[in-house]
C-alpha cells in the first residue's frame, strides 16, 4: 500500500441521462484525463432555484491524478449541460501501488 495523500483523487460529478454519462466518460478517457470512470444510475433529491427537485441522474466516479484536477474540472464545465454542475475531488490518502501506477500510465504522469 502507498500513503500518498497529494497525487491521486476522485473526482465526481452527476449528469442527467446514462447516454450523457457515457459520451462525458468517452471524452474524459481520450482527453487522458482520466484512467477510469465509473458510473452509477442513483435519484438526487435536492433543491434548486428554491424548488424541491427529485431526479433520476448518472453519477461519474473518475479516477485521476490530483494535478489534473484544474484541467479535469474545467473539462467537466465546458462539456456539462447542467448550468451548475456537481465537481467535487476526493483525495486518495492510500492505495493499491500498482494501481496507483497505472493511473499515472493512464493519465500521461
Amino acid at each position: 500500500m502507498t500513503n500518498d495523500n497529494s497525487s491521486y483523487c476522485v473526482v465526481m460529478t452527476s449528469i442527467g441521462s446514462e447516454a450523457q454519462a457515457n459520451a462525458l466518460a468517452k471524452q474524459l478517457l481520450a482527453e487522458r484525463l482520466a484512467a477510469c470512470v465509473q458510473i452509477q444510475q442513483v435519484r438526487s433529491h435536492y433543491i434548486w432555484q428554491d424548488k424541491a427537485c427529485d431526479e433520476a441522474e448518472s453519477l461519474l466516479f473518475i479516477k485521476t491524478r490530483s494535478a489534473q484536477y484544474e484541467q479535469l474540472e474545467h473539462f467537466i464545465r465546458a462539456h456539462h449541460p447542467y448550468e451548475v454542475p456537481e465537481i467535487i475531488q476526493l483525495p486518495v490518502t492510500a492505495g493499491f501501488s500498482a494501481y496507483l501506477r497505472w493511473i499515472d500510465a493512464s493519465t500521461g504522469g
